[in-house]
């Protein structure tokens, strides 16, 4: 498929073909207020309401697709989908034509609007399961926001907090589709404190195991994540050993208080502000073996001058971090982020 090694969105009418490569372009999204509390199950995407551009009683799903470049594959994506009476609603691509391998990778993630009474849930698996085993896919992710349960979720962090209670608050406020098991922190809040009692009223379990240089609690910390999906570091300031990230086997995400991969390791901000540098930033990205080496998710910057003090480094930098993080967190619940290469993420935005 010699489309380039570029971003390319596709969008395809409502019977699903004449397919038409448009040029690059990034949709907005958000989503709606969607019932009970308890409910924190996401039901748009790209900005659009359940029924919005569709029959009354249609939802949207969503499929991530990998495999070996050939021809056909877009329009196979389409035929599946538009064969049961859906709407592709936008398709982002991306080829990767790295020299070191024998043949391009193809990847796509794929929005839809389709009736349930249509194309019933395990009807689309074995669909999507026909169409994995036809190009013989790396991945086949079929996902349904509102009828399949959110990822489970546990926070790790330390003594800062600013990460934290952005994080809770926007889980609070629905904007992180995810079910959050727990917070394990390394530092005691004490019962009269904001995150506390957040905590306590949500009914989120906190579990304080204070660490030392002998003793990092990995065991007593796999323990209680082992029925999560995915782990966040909301600025853990302890390094993870080898062993437990095997033990673990599930993706955990970082937020470093610097722009990687400058400044890594401890003190980020001081070693920015002795750097001279005119730009500040956050990073977000996949933990490895390697300390803050891993693949990167998503990067903000803010512009600074010699007039910054340190603290002002600190106070941009935390602010930063907090956006970061939660659109990290966002991304991958919604399956927008995907690893290749060697130490590489696509995101589609």
């Amino acid at each position: 498929m010699p489309l380039g090694k570029a971003w390319r969105n596709v969008v395809v009418g409502r019977n699903g073909y004449g397919l038409e490569l448009l040029r690059e372009l990034r949709r907005s999204y958000g989503c709606s207020s969607i019932g009970p509390h308890e409910s924190r199950r996401a039901r748009c995407y790209e900005g659009k309401g359940e029924n919005e551009g569709g029959s009354l009683g249609e939802v949207h799903g969503v499929h991530v697709f990998q495999c070996a470049d050939q021809l056909g594959i877009v329009a196979r994506i389409s035929e599946c989908i538009a064969s049961r009476g859906a709407n592709i609603l936008n398709v982002d691509l991306y080829i990767d034509f790295d020299d070191k391998k024998q043949s391009p990778i193809f990847y796509a993630r794929s929005e839809f609007a389709f009736d349930p009474l249509k194309w019933p849930r395990t009807v689309m698996d074995e669909d999507f399961a026909v169409l994995a085993d036809h190009f013989k896919a790396e991945k086949s992710i079929v996902r349904v926001p509102g009828s399949d349960r959110d990822l489970k979720l546990a926070v790790l962090a330390s003594w800062q907090d600013h990460c934290l209670i952005d994080l809770l608050h926007r889980w609070q406020e629905r904007e992180l589709p995810v079910d959050l098991t727990c917070v394990i922190s390394n530092h005691n809040r004490g019962l009269n404190t904001h995150v506390s009692r957040f905590l306590e009223r949500h009914g989120i379990p906190y579990h304080y195991l204070p660490t030392s240089k002998g003793n990092k609690r990995e065991e007593e910390i796999l323990e209680l994540i082992s029925g999560t999906d995915f782990l966040v570091l909301a600025r853990y300031m302890q390094v993870l050993s080898p062993e437990f990230l095997r033990c673990y086997k599930k993706d955990i995400i970082n937020i470093h208080h610097g722009l990687l991969p400058s400044f890594k390791g401890a003190n980020p901000y001081r070693q920015a502000y002795e750097s001279g540098v005119k730009l500040i930033g956050a990073t977000s990205h996949f933990v490895t073996e390697e300390l803050d080496d891993g693949p990167i998710i998503e990067q903000m910057v803010d512009r600074i001058s010699h007039r910054d003090s340190l603290h002002a480094f600190a106070i941009r930098s935390e602010n930063l971090e907090k956006q970061c993080l939660a659109k990290a967190i966002k991304y991958y619940c919604e399956h927008r982020i995907l690893r290749y290469s060697t130490n590489k993420t696509i995101v589609f935005g």
